[in-house]
């Protein structure tokens, strides 16, 4: 299935294609190293727990518009140095999708490495007892 997704003044070109993995739902192998690519870039070292699988599941949570723009704005990042989109709407959007996607602590399903919270620390007598459950974002 193909179209037109209309982004600003820009007509992104949508389509549907293998996905990744059982772990993805919307990205595609090339797409989601991109993905984890950009998020290690803004925050070293989060490409151990797969981050992209984590976007991935925003991703397919949003609506098509949203999600056509969330991608376009990773497809500029990847345009060149990031250096270069520090400050722009997007670099601000994927960023926040970085941050979140390692701060949560979230480490994707059959990744044998510890999340941000054992690295930065946070040991806190509530967050040692809180069991994580990615299944309201749909990863097992």
């Amino acid at each position: 299935m193909s179209g037109n997704l209309i982004f600003g003044a820009e007509r992104i070109p949508v389509y549907h294609r293998l996905m990744a993995g059982p772990d993805l739902q919307v990205l595609d192998a090339d797409t989601a190293g991109v993905v984890e690519g950009i998020c290690d870039a803004i925050v070293p070292g989060s490409a151990r727990v797969r981050p992209a699988v984590y976007v991935d599941a925003l991703l397919a949570r949003m609506d098509e518009g949203t999600r056509g723009a969330a991608l376009a704005a990773f497809a500029s990042l990847a345009s060149g140095p990031i250096e270069q989109h520090v400050g722009t709407p997007e670099f601000l959007w994927v960023r926040a999708l970085a941050i979140e996607a390692f701060y949560s602590d979230f480490v994707a399903p059959g990744v044998d490495a510890a999340g941000a919270w054992a690295e930065i620390d946070f040991n806190t007598p509530l967050a040692t007892r809180l069991a994580k459950d990615w299944s309201y974002l749909g990863i097992g």
